[in-house]
């Protein structure tokens, strides 16, 4: 450091130090002074314009809350060939008087919630489901294909007491990660489209409850996705007809709130004997079926 004649004792500062200290701005925009000086002064500018007025009547931006979409996923209730034979993606099977009775059940006990929208699978059996539920709450049933049933291919129509006899259906139960229906859809797609579906809903919804009625299958593989569960773990869900399940979904993740709930126990009594569909443990709450 030097010394100015004449000055108070202590440094001056060299100008040239500080100008070797400053950044050079972009070109065309002059450079900014050092931090805490003013080009033409001594004085110590650090926190002037913190304290200016228009600096104080700013306020600080609060971030927007985060909001979940509470998603509603409700099985259609039983028709007269449920879990005797699989029929897929194929209409024409419409509720039986007992699915009708579950379902208006359904809908009475979803009736006090606030549902902002109720989405369904385009097949008869989701629709009739459906209808009550969207009814209870003034809206309109909105028909999605990507939570339509899984694609059966060429074993649509069979029994599956006659698939158990096949050792391509075993592959159902052993690996269903790897299987897909001759000629049909895979589990892997059935999964992909159906979490795709449920996330595109929770977008279009935010903090908002809805409604979507679909099938066993794609339900129980979104199950599995959203528990963090393997594919091959598939039957170990079991989703009964005309069951509530609920997931919430918001941008930092997922929890799966409710499970085949039935409002009772119902679905735990031994089946009748006229309702045992087959040898491969095929149930209405569980394994591949309609």
């Amino acid at each position: 450091m030097r010394r100015r004649p004449g000055s108070r004792d202590g440094p001056i500062i060299d100008f040239g130090t500080i100008d070797a200290m400053v950044t050079t701005s972009e070109p065309g925009v002059a450079p900014a002074p050092a931090p805490g000086m003013c080009p033409e002064s001594d004085v110590d500018t650090v926190g002037a314009a913190a304290s200016t007025p228009e600096a104080e009547a700013q306020p600080e931006a609060k971030p927007e809350p985060v909001k979940s979409t509470r998603i509603v996923l409700v099985r259609h209730g039983v028709t007269a060939e449920t879990g005797k034979v699989l029929y897929g993606r194929e209409d024409g099977h419409p509720l039986s008087e007992k699915g009708v009775e579950q379902v208006e059940a359904t809908a009475a006990r979803l009736a006090a919630f606030p549902i902002a929208a109720v989405y369904s699978s385009p097949i008869e059996r989701t629709r009739q489901t459906a209808a009550p539920i969207a009814e209870s709450h003034g809206l309109t049933v909105e028909l999605l294909d990507a939570v339509v049933e899984s694609d059966a291919g060429d074993f649509t129509g069979q029994t599956f007491t006659e698939l158990a006899k096949l050792d391509s259906w075993k592959a159902v139960h052993r690996s269903p990660s790897r299987f897909a229906f001759p000629g049909g859809e895979s589990f892997a797609s059935l999964q992909a489209r159906t979490v795709t579906a449920i996330e595109e809903l929770a977008k279009r919804h935010p903090g908002e409850t809805i409604v979507v009625v679909s099938h066993a299958d794609p339900i129980r593989a979104a199950l599995v996705h959203y528990t963090g569960s393997h594919l091959d773990h598939i039957d170990k869900f079991a989703v009964s007809p005309a069951s509530v399940n609920i997931i919430e979904v918001s941008p930092y993740g997922a929890s799966v709130l409710k499970f085949n709930d039935t409002g009772g126990l119902d679905e735990l009594r031994a089946p009748e004997p006229a309702a045992e569909a087959s040898t491969t443990g095929d149930t209405p709450a569980s394994g591949t079926e309609s």
